[in-house]
């Protein structure tokens, strides 16, 4: 099923969020390339990163409480959990 993430980031993490980024970033090409994360990027205010947005697929609420365990945003505290949104949507297909 396809979902809409919007994770805007704790108060503060800014410094957080770039001393995790690469493996934030090696974690979703690896994920886009199985095709879990169809589009992601950065929330941008004020030219700073503040969250991310992501378009993901994932088959079950397991397979997206696998994600996030492993998920480094999460794990180091950049993510903030009390505001998380995962809404259900339906994307159209790309042109082939």
């Amino acid at each position: 099923m396809q979902y809409l993430v919007i994770a805007y980031d704790n108060d503060g993490a800014l410094e957080k969020r770039l001393a995790v980024r690469d493996a934030h970033v090696e974690g979703a090409k690896k994920l886009m390339d199985e095709g879990k994360i169809i589009n992601a990027g950065a929330l941008i205010e004020d030219d700073k990163m503040v969250g991310s947005t992501l378009y993901v697929d994932f088959e079950n609420d397991d397979e997206i409480n696998e994600w996030l365990e492993n998920e480094p945003y999460v794990q180091n505290g950049v993510w903030n959990m009390e505001e998380f949104q995962i809404v259900p949507v339906k994307l159209l297909p790309k042109n082939s």
